[in-house]
Parts: structure tokens; C-alpha cells; sequence
């Protein structure tokens, strides 16, 4: 059996890469971040490459590959840290082509697919969503509050800009004022496809943090030799690699199941969300303490990965969350889960 990528998975790897590698150098990363803002033609170029259509049909106007291509291309996007709305939109997307009706595909997945009329996805408590992504811009609004989903336009509800810890990603508090759209196809499905590709881009942040880490304890010297030449640094590398590559393999098969085997993605969705947002936090922590007290001065650009995997863990439901429908779907109890 063959595990690698198709040759044009690899294609679609390879272009992603090199992409936003030149768009989104070092000093482009922190001029976005820094102003709280994206760079409208990044998101063009990202548009024309068919980025954000991947996964929709091509009935659609999308290039209708599947879940293992939106995890390439998050992935990547999660190693560059570009700022985009990519990840909103397509969760948007997620959620129409999977629990929206044949009308309801019909008018918003155009939109989604071609960049121009975007959408965010956002989980309501206590009568709004508190943490919506690019809610600010975008043409459709899907609210998921106790497993059904309602898809509002934005002058259905009250948009206030909220601010976190990730200034690379725009949140906004949303709460709906009424009217909408339900969406009575199977919403746990979209979620569970929202959840792997978030673990996706979880994944793209731990193999940065891990490379930048290497790199420095291959340069940085203490008694004439490299720090990477020393255990306890040279041990805590292979540790995020370990978690880096269960974060990828996990998510991996998340979205091998989602276009394969669907029946099965409750579970491996909440597997791959769980690894994952514990390993983006733990890898990206580890890669701080290596990198000594540069690591954690403002000038460093490390602390912009950290906040983007701490959001990510929180965005969707927690690792602990997703633990415990681990636990619910396996059979275990919780009290066996929280071992």
C-alpha cells in the first residue's frame, strides 16, 4: 500500500510551498501582524490559484478534489502563517457543501470557491459566537449552536471586533439578531471536516517551530560547541518531532477517512483536532525554550506561531473536548479518558 502523496497532491504540496514562501516572507508576516491585517492581493493570487474552490465541485466552480487537498494546502498556510482568510472561508464552505441544502449550494458555493463572496463559520454559547473569524467581510455568516447550523447575512447580526492573543487571524464577537437560514443536512459532518482541517493547519505551525528550533540549536554555540550537541536540547527536538509527525499522521488519516470512509470520521476528526492542538501548543513551547531569551522578546517572530497554536487549540472545541468524544465514541468512560 502506498502512504505518500498522488503526484499531483505532491504538485498541489509543492506550489502551496514555494507560493506563499515568496508572499509571505519574515517581514511581510510581522507588517500584517502587526497592523492586524491581510494583504488583499495575497488573498487575489490565492483566489486564482483555485485554492479556496479545492474541495467544492466543479458544478460549483471548485477544482472538486477532496479533504486530503485541503489539508496540503492548510498545512502549508499553517507553516507560512500567512494571514488570509482562507481557513474561515473554507470552513464556510465546509458547512454549505455538506449540510446546506441543493438551493442553498447552489447560491453561496460560487462565491466560496472563486475568493469573491466569502464565508466564516462560528459556534455559538450564551447567544452569540464569541470568536468568529473574518466575520467582518464576509456575504454569509454560519452559526452552529447544539448541532444545527443557521446561515445569516451580516446584517442579520451585531459584529463587534474582538481582540486575542493571534493578531495574525481577525476575530469578531457575532450575535445574530434574528432570521437565517437552516441548514438540515448533516452538520456534525461538516464540523468534523472543519475540525481536520484546523489540526491541519496545527500541524503546518509545529514543523516551522520544530525546523526554527533545529536551526538555532545548530547555530547558537555555549563552550564552543552547539547547544544541539547538548541533551536536554537535543532531546526536546526529538520530542517535537515526535509530536509533529503524530500531528500529521493523525490528521492525515482524518482526512483519508473523510473522502473514504465517512462513517468513521467522528471519531478520527476529534482524534486528529485533540493531537493536534495539544502538539501545535507543546511543540511551538518547546521551540520558545530553546531558543532561550531571544525566544521570547517581541523582535523574534516566534511568538506569532505560539498565539496562532494556543487560538487554534481553543478554535472548535478544546484538545480536552475532543478527548472526551474520543472517549464517548470509543466506549471509555470519562474519568478512563482523562488518564
Amino acid at each position: 500500500m502506498n502512504f505518500d502523496y498522488t503526484d499531483d497532491q505532491q504538485a498541489i504540496k509543492s506550489t502551496a510551498h514555494d507560493f506563499l514562501a515568496a508572499r509571505v516572507k519574515p517581514e511581510k508576516l510581522r507588517e500584517l501582524a502587526e497592523a492586524g491585517e491581510y494583504d488583499d492581493a495575497i488573498w487575489k493570487e490565492i483566489a486564482e490559484l483555485g485554492w479556496p474552490g479545492i474541495f467544492v465541485g466543479e458544478g460549483h466552480g471548485g477544482q472538486e478534489l477532496g479533504q486530503v487537498e485541503l489539508t496540503i494546502v492548510q498545512e502549508e498556510l499553517g507553516y507560512a502563517l500567512a494571514p488570509t482568510p482562507f481557513f474561515s472561508n473554507a470552513a464556510a464552505g465546509l458547512a454549505i457543501a455538506h449540510a446546506g441544502s441543493d438551493e442553498q449550494r447552489d447560491r453561496w458555493l460560487p462565491g466560496i470557491a472563486s475568493g469573491e463572496e466569502r464565508g466564516t463559520v462560528g459556534v455559538v454559547t450564551n447567544g452569540s459566537a464569541p470568536l468568529v473569524p473574518d466575520a467582518d467581510a464576509a456575504a454569509l455568516i454560519v452559526l452552529v449552536e447544539n448541532g444545527s447550523a443557521t446561515a445569516i447575512e451580516p446584517g442579520s447580526a451585531s459584529i463587534e471586533r474582538v481582540d486575542t492573543i493571534d493578531s495574525t487571524r481577525r476575530f469578531f464577537r457575532v450575535e445574530p439578531n434574528g432570521g437565517g437560514e437552516q441548514l438540515e443536512g448533516d452538520v456534525a459532518a461538516a464540523l468534523q471536516r472543519i475540525e481536520v482541517a484546523l489540526a491541519a493547519e496545527l500541524v503546518g505551525v509545529a514543523q516551522r517551530t520544530m525546523e526554527m528550533a533545529v536551526e538555532y540549536a545548530k547555530e547558537r554555540k555555549q563552550f564552543d560547541r552547539p547547544i544541539g550537541a547538548y541533551q536536554a536540547v537535543s532531546h526536546s527536538c526529538a520530542q517535537m518531532l515526535l509530536e509533529t509527525e503524530g500531528a500529521r499522521a493523525t490528521t492525515l488519516y482524518a482526512s483519508w477517512v473523510a473522502d473514504n470512509e465517512p462513517e468513521s470520521l467522528g471519531l478520527a476528526a476529534s482524534m486528529a483536532k485533540a493531537y493536534a492542538a495539544d502538539a501545535g501548543w507543546r511543540v511551538t513551547a518547546a521551540a520558545l525554550q530553546v531558543h532561550g531569551g531571544i525566544g521570547f522578546t517581541w523582535e523574534h517572530d516566534l511568538h506569532f506561531f505560539l498565539k496562532r497554536a494556543r487560538t487554534d487549540g481553543a478554535l472548535f472545541g478544546s484538545a480536552r473536548e475532543h478527548r472526551d468524544r474520543v472517549a464517548e465514541l470509543a466506549g471509555l468512560s470519562r474519568s478512563a479518558a482523562a488518564v
